[in-house]
């Protein structure tokens, strides 16, 4: 069980640490898996074992990832947990330096580049999904006129939203019907 909610990331090393595109894909699959070894994730990124091992270890090392209780009787097998239930990246924790809000941009880049990587492939499967997934899969637009408070207002009620349906479907468990989701939620300023 990972022994924190959720960590903020404020040091420069553990973004960078995160903001590989190999690493972040393990760190993602193994916050839905919340268990795995090294092979098991290496299935699922199609990478070798070896280079799945390096890369846990690059995270294990900055705190994102941990050693998790043997899952099986095979002693040889090395089984990792996240280290949280989740982490936040806060651009005012990177807007103090040069060097740190280009990495924050990079990174922020590379997260939303893999999210729309998972949309994408969504949109390509979407025909096996069938009609109660895709009548339930949100796919909306709104275009707001907000203060900056608001929409941190906004952001706030959005997240404790979404933290009572992950409680939910993690009290559920493995019940038939329930699926993994990804929820992308963005919100920017923009001028016309």
């Amino acid at each position: 069980m990972p022994s924190q909610e959720n960590r903020s990331i404020t040091d420069l090393g553990t973004l960078k640490a995160l903001a590989h595109p190999l690493r972040m894909r393990l760190y993602r699959a193994l916050c839905v898996s919340r268990t795995a070894t090294a092979s098991h994730l290496a299935d699922q990124v199609d990478e070798a074992v070896s280079l799945v091992s390096y890369h846990l270890r690059k995270l294990a090392e900055h705190g994102l990832v941990e050693e998790a209780e043997p899952q099986s009787a095979d002693g040889r097998e090395r089984w990792w947990q996240p280290a949280s239930e989740g982490v936040s990246i806060r651009d005012a924790d990177f807007r103090d330096a040069p060097e740190r809000a280009a990495a924050h941009i990079a990174a922020t880049r590379l997260f939303h580049e893999q999210r729309a990587d998972m949309y994408r492939r969504y949109l390509d499967e979407r025909p096996t999904w069938g009609p109660g997934w895709n009548s339930a899969a949100p796919d909306s637009e709104a275009l707001l006129r907000l203060t900056a408070g608001e929409l941190d207002e906004m952001r706030e009620e959005l997240i404790a939203l979404m933290n009572k349906y992950d409680a939910l479907g993690r009290a559920a468990g493995d019940t038939e019907g329930r699926e993994n989701v990804a929820v992308h939620v963005y919100g920017f300023p923009f001028r016309v």
